[in-house]
């Protein structure tokens, strides 16, 4: 990369929880390393397959992309969205050195930076610098974050109905509030409860319509919350 363009990279990167800690010199080593590279790819374009080894993990810079999965009968299953800059993925494929289970796909024209793990593991030889120090530091704590998230997620999925489970994903993510700001699509939130969107759109107008929620695009307000905790 140019220089020009690490230092456009810089303030972004430092917003990035891989980067946490680090100064502006252990950025800057961070994206001299020949480990680093600037990707583009257009509109359309799949970032990895699944089935494919790891060779990096990636950091969005700009854009969107899509983390889907195809069923045996071709349908095909959205799993998440990734569209802040700053976002990371496929790090623990990266780290454990497995092949991917599911694809990426840019639905925007999109700009990643890719790390190779071979920047902050042993298997590289000699003593590893600074900023790889920091972002193995770093990578530990981003996967217990992930841990935790999907501790929480399997006590979302073991709830019975539809309702109990909007309820107990809204409780964790309002963290004590009455309202919440989603902070990503509706699509996004019906594959974390693994129902579809049609599914949940009808149940958050029933739920709208009892006077239990109201619900405005991604804002969502607790009216009733007597009624809303008998679903806890």
């Amino acid at each position: 990369m140019a220089n020009e363009a690490k230092e456009k990279l810089m303030p972004l990167l430092k917003k990035c929880s891989l980067a946490q800690g680090m100064s502006d010199e252990e950025v800057r080593e961070l994206l001299a390393s020949a480990q680093v590279s600037l990707r583009e790819y257009p509109k359309g374009d799949i970032v990895f397959h699944e089935g494919d080894m790891p060779h990096s993990l990636y950091i969005l810079l700009s854009g969107e992309v899509h983390i889907l999965k195809d069923t045996f009968s071709g349908r095909r299953i959205f799993l998440s969205e990734i569209n802040e800059p700053g976002d990371m993925f496929g790090e623990v494929y990266e780290v454990l050195k497995q092949p991917y289970d599911m694809y990426v796909e840019a639905v925007t024209k999109v700009l990643l930076l890719e790390i190779s793990s071979d920047l902050f593991t042993w298997d590289a030889g000699g003593e590893l610098s600074r900023s790889a120090l920091k972002i193995q530091r770093n990578l530990m704590r981003i996967f217990a974050r992930k841990a935790y998230f999907m501790h929480n997620k399997i006590k979302v999925l073991a709830s019975g109905s539809l309702r109990e489970k909007i309820v107990r994903f809204l409780f964790i993510e309002m963290q004590g509030r009455r309202e919440l700001e989603l902070s990503g699509s509706r699509e996004f939130m019906a594959a974390y409860l693994a129902v579809t969107r049609p599914s949940l759109s009808r149940e958050l107008s029933a739920m709208q319509r009892e006077g239990i929620l109201a619900v405005d695009g991604k804002s969502i307000k607790v009216l009733d919350m007597e009624r809303f905790e008998e679903y806890l």
